[in-house]
């Protein structure tokens, strides 16, 4: 038979990705779909995968749809007829250390009001479940019953049999060589058995995503790592138990381990990790194995062999030791490329067995409806943008897997490949003993250590180190005034006689008249919170928009799909202009010192914007900071930073200026409950939910999300963002715990910490509507005690907005 020479959707890649993704157009209406792989199904990472699944994941709505992925195989059995060889044995992740056992805690309050059946159970019990576990310096595991293991073969070919039944099409055995974009927006897919005319192109192609990412001139940000595995011999201890073992995972040594028929499979994320194949895959790579390299986790093994005895008595089968991708984060590379018209990734998926249904479906919703049902940015191809080069990739992906039984603390900054990039003032804040993180690969300053104590923060899911220095730069901003870099915002200039009319499509909030700036929620179609946009007009046809920096190449791809032929110009000047805020009762004095116009409260009243002279420094000036404050955000050009830092400080001495980091930053904004991107603000939520509503312009008829918003703003949503004081210890929330009242879950986190200035533990976070009143009590779990909570629908902080508007 002919190959087809043209599909709404080419596929490239036929591992267990390529094929859900397949199966999941399918499962949408899209019938004219076709997969094309160069060899088998099942070739590359996904024939040698050890199989399993589990669902625990750092990220919530990750978490969610590796549940969905699990879930779905009996699903896909009965569809295909074909079995995915499941052995739903259940988990026990162990918890050697207090920290450890911390972590599980938290992983387990989360799956409370996700509806995951997980539970914390102490030695006897693990002892019941794995008889050949050594509970020795246990303290107690999680137990998850969802996990399990499965066929890969079997599981691959089941999502292709239910495609082909509804429609798709498999092409083996072919080469895809290049990809050419027409002008009309198809794509040519030349393989080596003709070409392939498509309206969309999905870069599934696992180990070879790269080398198909260049095909369209896309570098992405993936690398393989070497992996092993072991497949010892029978065992009597493991054949004659009267059931299937479960799964244990044991992070204190870097360990998985299942049952295979009569003996078990053992495999290893060494901290001495391998990377492989630095910048290329060959495409005459395929069901080979790499060299086995035992010597590289000697120390796992031998840690392995007290934890399971009966592996010292177990002969080796065989030795699996193959390469899969990891991205800088450990997490899926999914969505369309920023630049590229219906060019979209589904690759880097580490854990295939756990994520791939997730990815498949994910992934189909958007090229189907548009957008994804939940927030999928954990996993969003744009969440890297461009900044990635190709050693720090290799870098971050090692760093990441040789950490993936590692704790992961809520405060934790990883090091690997940094700094990468940095604004003139490090240097500034490097000679002041600043602590540094990082976020969309640029440095920043969370706070200062003071002379005597280390320039590092101890990571923890409890109070740290900097608790007390944090305290300190915050009372310095409510009582004097600080100064912190406003670098890590997006930044973006719109210009253009059409500029107006274009923001009153894409906003849905009201734009500003000339010379004042407007909060502003961005929406997705079905009224979804995309973006939350300060919008300042610097003149008739020149906007600045500002918002959360990680998003630059998320909304830059929204922005330029929505984009006119003409009339619109909009350019990302994140690292062009950069400068400091100046937050506190002393800002204003300070700016006066040192700009050129009057500054009085009557003459640059709260949300005006000028462009002045502050110092010898070109500056746009906004009368508004994260802090809740009386404050200013000044952005220069990159040029002037330096000179603009010395200005201020000089003229700021006497009125006790001091440097303030994001931990304090975050700590303010608790304090007047500011809403943050990706926490409060993200396509999970909607304004009639988290209080944006407020800024929406409903006398606008033809903004993006309108009908959905107007449908809400008429029949309000069932839950409320509201802000709750935490009868705390020493642990504040992090994020994702649950709510209770009366024993049930009615809600849950989505942020806080402790204000420092008023001195409380605050938690922002969605409850019942009609709860969402003064004085209502709840409970949280935090670490696994229930700590009362009380709404509060004031700031703590100022609450009538006197000093900020002041």
């Amino acid at each position: 038979m002919s190959m087809k020479t043209q599909a709404r959707v080419v596929v490239i890649g036929g591992g267990v990705v390529g094929a859900s993704v397949l199966y999941h157009l399918t499962r949408f209406g899209w019938t004219d779909v076709m997969l094309v792989e160069r060899s088998e199904l099942t070739s590359g990472s996904t024939w040698h995968a050890a199989g399993g699944f589990h669902t625990i994941n750092a990220d919530t709505n990750m978490a969610s749809l590796q549940g969905y992925t699990i879930r779905l195989y009996r699903e896909l059995e009965e569809l295909s007829g074909q079995s995915c060889g499941l052995h739903h044995v259940g988990g026990l992740t162990l918890a050697e250390t207090p920290e450890r056992l911390d972590q599980l805690r938290a992983e387990r309050a989360k799956h409370r009001y996700m509806g995951l059946e997980t539970e914390i159970v102490g030695p006897e019990q693990i002892r019941e479940l794995s008889p050949i576990t050594n509970t020795e310096g246990i303290l107690a595991a999680l137990y998850d019953p969802l996990d399990g293991h499965l066929d890969p073969y079997g599981t691959t070919q089941a999502y292709a049999k239910a495609a082909r039944e509804n429609g798709a099409t498999v092409q083996l055995h072919t080469m895809v060589e290049r990809l050419e974009q027409q002008t009309n927006g198809e794509w040519h897919v030349v393989t080596d058995k003709g070409t392939i005319v498509a309206e969309h192109v999905v870069n599934a192609a696992g180990l070879w995503a790269r080398e198909v990412g260049r095909m369209a001139g896309v570098e992405l940000p993936l690398h393989p790592m070497e992996h092993q595995y072991l497949i010892t011999d029978d065992i009597p201890e493991v054949h004659d138990h009267y059931t299937e073992l479960p799964h244990v995972m044991d992070p204190q040594g870097e360990s998985y381990l299942r049952q295979e028929g009569r003996g078990l499979v053992i495999g290893f994320y060494e901290h001495n990790a391998t990377p492989w194949a630095d910048r290329t895959t060959s495409w005459d790579f395929g069901h080979e194995l790499l060299p086995n390299d035992l010597e590289r986790i000697g120390d796992a093994l031998d840690f392995a062999f007290r934890r399971y005895p009966v592996l010292e008595r177990a002969g080796i089968k065989q030795v699996i030791n193959g390469p899969f991708t990891f991205a800088p984060d450990g997490n899926p590379l999914i969505g369309p490329v920023q630049g590229l018209t219906n060019y979209w990734t589904a690759c880097a998926v580490m854990a295939g067995f756990s994520q791939g249904g997730g990815v498949g479906l994910s992934l189909a919703e958007w090229m189907v409806a548009g957008e994804t049902s939940q927030d999928v940015f954990a996993m969003d191809v744009a969440r890297f943008g461009d900044t990635c080069t190709q050693p720090y990739t290799r870098a971050k992906a090692r760093e990441n897997y040789e950490r993936r039984f590692t704790v992961s603390y809520p405060n934790e900054e990883l090091p690997a490949g940094r700094p990468l990039h940095t604004t003139p003032a490090y240097g500034l804040w490097d000679a002041r003993r600043a602590v540094f993180g990082q976020g969309y690969g640029l440095e920043h300053v969370n706070y200062f250590a003071p002379e005597g104590e280390p320039r590092y923060e101890t990571p923890t899911f409890r109070r740290s180190n900097a608790f007390p220095t944090v305290g300190a730069e915050c009372r310095n901003v409510r009582t004097a005034v600080g100064i912190n870099e406003v670098h890590n915002f997006g930044k973006y200039e719109v210009t253009g006689p059409d500029a107006e009319a274009w923001l009153g499509r894409i906003m849905a909030g009201r734009l500003p008249r000339e010379g004042r700036m407007t909060l502003s929620p961005m929406l997705s179609p079905s009224g979804r919170i995309i973006g939350d946009f300060t919008i300042a007009k610097l003149g008739p046809e020149r906007f600045q928009l500002i918002a959360a920096y990680n998003a630059q190449a998320y909304h830059m791809r929204w922005f330029e799909h929505h984009l006119p032929a003409s009339g619109v110009d909009i350019r990302n000047v994140s690292l062009e202009r950069v400068g400091f805020q100046i937050a506190g009762p002393n800002a204003r004095k300070l700016l006066q010192r040192v700009a050129d116009p009057d500054v009085s409260s009557a003459a640059f009243r709260f949300m005006s914007v000028k462009e002045m002279h502050v110092g010898n420094c070109p500056a746009i000036v906004g009368r508004v900071t994260f802090t809740g404050d009386l404050g200013y955000e000044i952005f220069v050009p990159v040029d002037f930073q330096i000179a603009l830092f010395h200005a201020l400080e000089a003229a700021g001495e006497d009125l006790g200026l001091c440097p303030f980091g994001m931990r304090a930053m975050l700590s303010l904004r608790l304090e007047k409950s500011f809403s943050a991107w990706l926490l409060e603000n993200k396509p999970d939520y909607t304004p009639a939910e988290n209080g944006m509503d407020a800024f929406i312009d409903f006398n606008r008829s033809d903004f993006i999300g309108r009908d959905a918003a107007l449908a809400e703003r008429d029949n309000p949503p069932a839950r409320k963002l509201t802000t709750l004081v935490v009868d705390a210890d020493d642990a504040d929330v992090a994020g994702d715990e649950p709510i209770f009242r009366d024993g049930e879950i009615v809600g849950f986190v989505t942020s806080g910490g402790y204000g420092h200035y008023v001195e409380r533990s605050i938690a922002l976070g969605f409850v019942p509507r009609e709860l969402a009143v003064d004085g209502e009590a709840f409970q949280i779990e935090i670490l696994g005690d229930l700590r009362t909570a009380t709404v509060t629908t004031k700031p703590l902080f100022d609450p009538e907005a006197k000093r900020m508007r002041g």
